[in-house]
């Protein structure tokens, strides 16, 4: 404790303590009067002398040390640290056990054998009990750094000392032991509490990291720059997102007490949440993490994971997927993770992949990710968008020509895009709008798999993987003889189907994803308000139609900016959201709930707002599961997508 007391309060106070057996308020710090009065309550007296040494025997010291070795480990090379910096101070550093009994010193020899004198050696207990007020004893009876000069020690025989100690705390606030500086009291430093407290931090901190296995680290700080620094916070989350340990500075940080570790989720406190902040950390290991505390205010993180723990990037993905370019576009639909998990079991099978659904709904990407997370990954992947090309072309394009061929043509021909795609994977997208005539002769490829490029008699090898995709419902174009039945049965080895964006029930999540890729240096989010809105519109234009708003909505934010509201959507979407029957402008207020179906769906709609869009969260605060609340969801977009009447 820094105490201000003068010679005449301290010598005004002992003499009122030993005549009336109570300390004085008002004369002396509060904590050396409250540290005074537990002297006096032991039965100890100032000018009173020690009675037998109780100094540990050498076995019962070694097995203190044993039982302290993690702690001795640690600690050991911060004293020697310390010691350094008041090499010429005549001082000792000490560490003592949660008990008060010292367990290591190092210091000056001179003084070490002025110390000896006053049993301030290893195996002596300096608990506030045998030896009254001493910055070891008090800071461990008041869990506070304290600072004891001269005088102010109990027992008369220490007034030679000065004292500055500080706690060394667990990540869950345990005890762990003492550290100590103690030197001559004509020698004492007004900055060696300050030392020896951020020493007992640095401590803290690598007995912190050493105990984080099987948890995730988060490092905090105000500052980018301070991440890394003893004035960081460190907190630990668990494999399911709960806060359940951290140092003083990261609960200060996270403004939390320690009766609320393990209680508090991190998507309570910070955004974006811990799913969001795995992806990021997973592609910019290194680059510290903009995160914003729920009052707006700023903070800097950098994630640690801990190896041996499988984290899917995905809300409530099975600990088994694998971490694949698959996994990392999943943002936790079941219908999308479903295609994912089929489309798995054939990446290593000559089995063609046929992808359905609308179109904007991401088939491009679910190739890509399909084609990284084979075995061709290796290979190129030739996308080749059969809609988009002028029929003269399609053909030269695909199969390629001979030297000569055409007058005008490139002099060497040219490979064509069935063979650039050899050993990788080739992907024809629209392939229900290629012409008929060339719908025969891709057959005629993949049945024999070889290529007779245009002017050529002489066939050529080709292997690739195939993936096609259409938005047309091609067993129906088959059927009325709009696309040929047999290329249909040949291409659609696998057909899965991607969801629309109205239908996926990972809005939140996957909307994140795209403000993170449009502007990858800010962490913005969506308004609450603005979130409910954009997950019950149609999205007739899918993921294509999203990101191109998400992209214009961003242009509009200020560069303080952060948070995407109302007024930063382009004018012609707010239109948009008008005319349809089921939005209206962000002010209007809602009509009360009608009966238990429209009070259930008030009640997700109000927790979602309330954790920011956040599903894990929001059904855990409704007291459902997850997959619960995304059914609920399912359902309402269900009815939204098909009105009654």
């Amino acid at each position: 404790m820094r105490s201000t007391s003068t010679s005449v309060a301290l010598r005004q106070a002992r003499q009122h303590l030993l005549e009336s057996g109570q300390c004085p308020s008002g004369l002396v710090d509060e904590r050396l009067a409250r540290s005074w009065q537990r002297s006096m309550d032991s039965g100890l007296r100032p000018t009173g002398r020690l009675g037998s040494p109780d100094n540990l025997e050498q076995q019962a010291l070694r097995q203190l040390r044993g039982h302290h070795q993690e702690l001795l480990a640690h600690s050991r090379p911060v004293m020697e640290y310390l010691f350094e910096q008041v090499r010429d101070s005549q001082s000792v550093v000490v560490l003592a056990s949660p008990c008060g009994t010292l367990v290591d010193t190092c210091g000056d020899a001179y003084f070490l054998g002025k110390a000896e004198r006053v049993a301030l050696t290893s195996g002596a207990s300096w608990h506030e009990k045998q030896r009254g007020t001493n910055a070891i004893g008090t800071a461990l009876a008041e869990m506070a750094p304290v600072e004891v000069h001269g005088a102010e020690h109990f027992l008369e025989r220490n007034g030679f000392l000065t004292c500055a100690a500080a706690p060394i705390l667990s990540a869950t606030g345990q005890l762990l032991g003492i550290l100590d500086i103690s030197s001559e009291h004509s020698r004492g430093n007004p900055h060696t509490l300050g030392l020896v407290s951020t020493a007992a931090h640095m401590i803290e901190n690598r007995l912190l990291v050493s105990a984080s296995q099987r948890h995730i680290r988060l490092h905090l700080h105000p500052h980018p720059e301070g991440i890394g620094t003893v004035a960081e916070g460190i907190a630990l989350v668990s494999e399911d997102g709960w806060v359940v340990g951290g140092n003083r500075s990261a609960l200060a940080l996270l403004r939390l007490s320690i009766a609320q570790l393990g209680c508090v989720s991190l998507d309570q406190i910070l955004h974006p949440g811990l799913e969001d902040l795995l992806s990021r950390h997973q592609r910019r290991p290194d680059a510290p993490l903009s995160l914003r505390r729920h009052d707006g205010s700023q903070l800097f993180g950098q994630l640690v994971p801990d190896k041996r723990t499988v984290r899917p990037l995905a809300p409530a993905a099975p600990s088994s997927a694998p971490p694949d370019a698959l996994a990392r576009l999943d943002t936790g639909d079941a219908r999308w993770r479903m295609a994912a998990a089929k489309t798995r079991r054939i990446l290593d099978k000559p089995i063609p992949l046929l992808l359905q659904g609308e179109s904007g709904v991401g088939k491009e990407w679910f190739a890509r990710g399909a084609h990284q997370s084979g075995p061709r990954r290796d290979g190129p992947f030739i996308a080749i968008n059969c809609a988009a090309m002028p029929e003269a072309l399609i053909e030269s394009e695909l199969f390629g020509y001979a030297p000569g061929t055409f007058t005008g043509g490139r002099r060497e021909g040219r490979l064509g895009l069935l063979r650039e795609a050899q050993g990788g994977t080739l992907f024809l997208d629209e392939i229900g709008d290629m012409p008929a005539a060339l719908q025969t002769r891709l057959l005629r490829v993949l049945q024999e798999r070889q290529v007779v490029p245009l002017g050529s008699g002489h066939p050529v090898a080709v292997d690739f993987a195939l993936i096609c995709a259409s938005n047309r419902k091609l067993r129906e174009e088959a059927e009325q003889g709009r696309f040929r039945a047999d290329l249909y049965y040949r291409i659609n080895g696998l057909a899965v189907e991607l969801p629309p964006l109205r239908e996926r029930t990972d809005f939140d999540a996957l909307s994140a994803r795209m403000l993170e890729d449009i502007e990858p240096s800010r962490a913005l989010r969506l308004a609450p308000s603005l979130m409910a809105m954009l997950e019950q519109y149609p999205w007739p234009g899918n993921l294509r139609q999203c990101a191109s708003v998400l992209r214009t909505t961003c242009a509009m934010l200020e560069p303080h900016e952060e948070v995407l509201e109302w007024h930063h959507l382009p004018d012609d979407f707010q239109d948009e959201l008008r005319r349809a029957d089921r939005f209206c402008a962000p002010k209007e207020a809602p009509h009360p709930p009608q009966n238990l179906d429209e009070l259930s769906q008030s009640a997700i709609q109000q927790a979602l707002e309330s954790c920011r869009g956040n599903v894990s969260h929001a059904a855990r605060t409704l007291g459902i599961s997850r997959q619960t609340l995304y059914r609920k969801l399912a359902t309402r977009r269900e009815r939204l997508a098909h009105p009654p009447g």
